[in-house]
């Protein structure tokens, strides 16, 4: 297992591996034969990035048995998804910025985020699990009431691709088992989502067989699996978010209204 993180500090960027808040730093590409330079930074003396740069995140709804459950709706029979544009692309300890253009809810998602390491298309399940270079945390922020505005047309592109709005980090894991693992949002300092993965309807490499067939995933390519119950709004005047998956850390950003 091994944590990856992109950083800055000293007019530079850069990125390696993170154990016991040390960073050692690597050269090279961090999905092809990354090699480590032997330089190491505390982790306290840089800034964290986003942990890779994606040219698309595919985000899933109606994943989890427990959701379609609440909501009554039928579970899909392949996977129902949507992506978000790369410039609402934002890493952890930065600001959620509401649009100018709207004044509604903003909703909070906690995900499991898949990081796909190599190019996969029309994969089997065999390898595009191969192809899974790791996992992150993902908070899928939505303007929530812009999606059923236009009867005629729902905007989910719209209502999830504003700037700020497709957060990840801090970090991506290696070597996990993702139905090991739980997500847990707080809001506040109250947990307002606690949900296993192991629940997904369809799991990581059924997801990226299937979405392999439909477009080319390239490195750093991001899936978000899809969230559980336990969405809300953010109402507060200042709104401090944190996406926890044990093994992969903390992503925590704020909104302030």
């Amino acid at each position: 297992m091994a944590i990856w993180v992109r950083f800055a500090g000293d007019g530079r960027e850069g990125f390696g591996t993170l154990e016991d808040a040390t960073i050692s730093v690597h050269d090279g590409n961090m999905f092809a034969t990354p090699s480590p330079t032997g330089e190491t930074l505390p982790a306290a003396s840089v800034r964290f990035l986003m942990p890779c740069q994606p040219s698309k995140m595919i985000c899933l709804w109606n994943n989890f048995h427990a959701l379609a459950a609440k909501l009554d709706v039928a579970e899909p029979a392949e996977p129902l998804y949507l992506l978000k544009a790369p410039t609402s692309f934002m890493g952890p300890d930065q600001p959620i910025r509401r649009p100018a253009s709207y004044d509604g809810k903003i909703v909070y998602e906690g995900e499991l985020g898949i990081v796909i390491g190599k190019q996969c298309s029309n994969a089997s399940e065999t390898e595009a699990a191969a192809g899974i270079f790791g996992y992150t945390c993902i908070n899928d922020v939505t303007a929530a009431e812009i999606i059923s505005k236009d009867k005629t047309f729902p905007q989910w592109a719209r209502a999830k691709s504003f700037d700020t709005f497709g957060i990840f980090g801090p970090s991506i894991a290696t070597g996990l088992d993702p139905a090991s693992l739980t997500v847990r949002t707080i809001l506040n300092g109250a947990e307002r989502q606690k949900y296993p993965i192991s629940d997904m309807i369809f799991p990581a490499a059924t997801l990226v067989s299937a979405l392999s067939r439909d477009m080319t995933l390239l490195p750093g390519d991001i899936i978000a699996c899809g969230t559980s119950v336990g969405v809300g709004a953010m109402k507060e005047a200042a709104n401090v978010v944190e996406v926890t998956i044990d093994g992969i850390g903390t992503l925590r950003n704020t909104l302030t209204q």
